[in-house]
């Protein structure tokens, strides 16, 4: 594998700020200072608990632990080894690596599969939107199937790749065979058929798409990771998908279809307080949205929201409005995610268009433009009052056992909602609105959660965040460690007068104490921006993390490290001294010279307890 020169990745961590890198993930907010702070992508919270500091370059979630800098940030959100995240970030920054001499470089063989499959994923988008601007018979017929019968704009076709599958071509594949990609990312990447054990050829892959319009399907930081094909005229009958009107390409390596959102990598970046995410049914839908200046809306890969695309939009913003389709399969598919919805925490809204029974945005959009969107958002219902008026749309017409049935399906939505407060203000809307009292609700819902096993709400304390205290838990060398980050004087100190045998070299922390006290002791210390060369491990980089996050402690400094220092020499004297006065005792009181020598040694020890070290530094 090649080797990234130390050098190169001291550059790479100084020029590219971190704050860069972890926002194409995760809305950052300003917490203060250097700091930021944002929904953490490693586990579901409804409240920031991530952190991160620009100045220090390093992340850490005080909910889950998580910790680490740009690089292990990279690795854990997007699957990469080492040296792959590290290519990765520099080709996005513009960074130019220097690999040691004999190590080879980056090449063909030793690429992940990801990063294979994201290339080729470029590659044909590119491939495909030049087909769609090809001055023939189907280049021609392609450009005006967009702008005459789904009347979009070439400029939008411009803004999105909007592409064309060549209805028989080969050129693709030769293409990808001729860039030396591996059997493996051809045979994974999901643009082609390929019958088992047939090696990769032109001959021997068949495009998966032929003869439609090619949507390009990007993931949350912009990477082209699949598409959607729309069927054509040109669409061929041998197709094996001829008669369905979108196909999406299958789920390979880089694309997971429940955890995506069409158009989310633009939406995110246009969301904010009075903005909400618009949650549309389809990629024309959402299209549709962008054109006439709606820059919010995104949507799945077709109407089954899953709980992982909820919690990516909440990762952004908390609030959605869905906007699907007024027929009853929209509505359905609505019903089926608000339970969903409430428990990811998203604060949720349906869209309506009074006195319409059928609603399609993209015809709507067309029609009216923007001015559409203001139009329908008069008429919103929030998400209890939709799904009120979903399982019992005639409440004056209603007698008790319907109210009851009614109630019924609603309390089962209710189970997901977590906070007490929003789960009472929703049951008085549902109380409202089926006219019954609130309170015979209330019990009825203390019925249905027994029914069910239980209450569900039970709520898990929220992590603090460790005490920077000598009494926060840590071992001694954890303590010693986060002081020498914080305060140089003390490093310098400890280098120059903590004896190498102290420490405990079976703790990550007392490897690493001792690590860095040596570089201090013998190679001059250049400063804490060389901490990097020290890391050997994942878990030193998550540690250091942790550690650098803590706020830094300036009372009673000197007194702090010097109860440490102490604590480390009577663990390490303490043992010696007990062994010695075992050997005293057995040999009596024969004054041989070993038990001089012990004698020698337990007034050695004992005046070194007496007498602790001190460390040079004001108190």
């Amino acid at each position: 594998m090649p080797v990234i020169k130390a050098s190169s990745l001291r550059d790479l961590k100084n020029r590219v700020n971190i704050h860069d890198v972890v926002v194409r993930t995760v809305a950052l907010k300003k917490a203060g200072g250097a700091r930021f702070k944002g929904l953490c992508p490693f586990h579901q919270e409804k409240t920031p608990s991530f952190h991160v500091s620009t100045d220090k370059g390093f992340y850490k979630c005080f909910g889950c632990g998580k910790a680490g800098d740009v690089i292990s940030f990279v690795m854990e959100t997007e699957g990469l080894q080492f040296t792959e995240a590290v290519e990765a970030i520099a080709q996005r920054f513009g960074v130019t690596l220097e690999y040691e001499v004999g190590s080879g470089g980056p090449s063909r063989e030793t690429r992940s599969l990801r990063q294979e499959i994201f290339e080729i994923h470029d590659l044909a988008a590119e491939f495909y939107r030049q087909a769609f601007l090809a001055r023939t018979p189907h280049g021609g017929f392609i450009r005006d199937y967009w702008t005459r019968n789904r009347k979009f704009t070439p400029e939008l076709a411009e803004e999105f790749k909007i592409g064309f599958a060549p209805v028989e071509d080969t050129a693709l594949a030769t293409a990808l065979l001729q860039r030396k990609f591996s059997p493996e990312a051809l045979r994974q990447c999901g643009l082609f058929f390929l019958r088992d054990g047939a090696a990769p050829a032109p001959a021997t892959l068949r495009p998966r798409f032929r003869g439609r319009l090619m949507i390009p399907i990007r993931d949350h930081q912009g990477r082209v990771v699949a598409f959607t094909a729309r069927q054509l005229e040109l669409t061929p009958a041998d197709d094996p998908a001829r008669e369905a009107k979108y196909t999406n390409s299958p789920e390979t390596p880089i694309f997971t279809k429940s955890n995506l959102l069409f158009n989310l990598d633009r939406a995110r970046a246009n969301v904010g307080d009075g903005r909400p995410f618009v949650l549309v049914e389809g990629q024309l839908d959402a299209l549709r949205c962008w054109s006439v200046g709606l820059k919010t809306a995104v949507a799945p890969q077709g109407t089954s929201i899953t709980e992982g695309q909820l919690l990516l939009l909440r990762r952004y913003h908390p609030q959605v409005e869905c906007f699907f389709d007024s027929d009853s399969a929209g509505q359905k598919a609505a019903l089926r995610f608000l339970p969903m919805a409430l428990k990811a925490g998203l604060e949720m809204s349906f869209l309506t268009l009074a006195g319409a029974e059928k609603m399609d945005p993209d015809l709507l959009f067309l029609e009216k433009g923007l001015a559409a969107y203001e139009e329908v958002r008069r008429g919103a219902m929030s998400a209890m009052e939709f799904a009120c008026r979903s399982v019992l749309p005639n409440v004056a017409d209603a007698g008790a056992e319907l109210k009851a049935r009614a109630a019924t399906e609603l309390f089962a939505i209710l189970t997901q909602v977590e906070s007490e407060v929003a789960r009472m203000a929703f049951l008085n809307e549902i109380a409202q609105h089926l006219r019954v009292a609130a309170s015979s609700l209330e019990r009825d819902l203390r019925n249905f959660q027994s029914r069910q096993g239980g209450s569900r709400f039970a709520t898990t304390p929220t992590p603090s965040a460790p005490s920077a205290s000598i009494e926060g838990g840590k071992s001694i060398e954890e303590h010693l460690l986060y002081l020498c980050l914080h305060h140089d004087a003390v490093l310098r100190a400890l280098g120059a007068q903590l004896p190498h045998e102290w420490i405990d070299q079976s703790l990550t922390a007392g490897r690493l104490l001792d690590r860095l006290l040596a570089e201090v002791a013998h190679n001059d210390w250049p400063g804490r921006e060389q901490l990097d060369q020290l890391l050997e491990t994942q878990e030193e980089k998550t540690l250091v993390a942790h550690l650098l996050f803590e706020t830094p402690q300036e009372e009673n400094l000197g007194k702090i490290t010097d109860e440490g220092l102490r604590a480390l020499q009577r663990r390490f004297y303490e043992p010696r001294l007990r062994q010695i006065e075992l050997e005293i005792a057995s040999k009596g009181t024969n004054g041989d010279s070993d038990l001089y020598s012990l004698l020698k040694q337990r007034a050695e020890i004992t005046r070194q307890l007496q007498n602790p070290p001190k460390l040079p530094l004001a108190t």
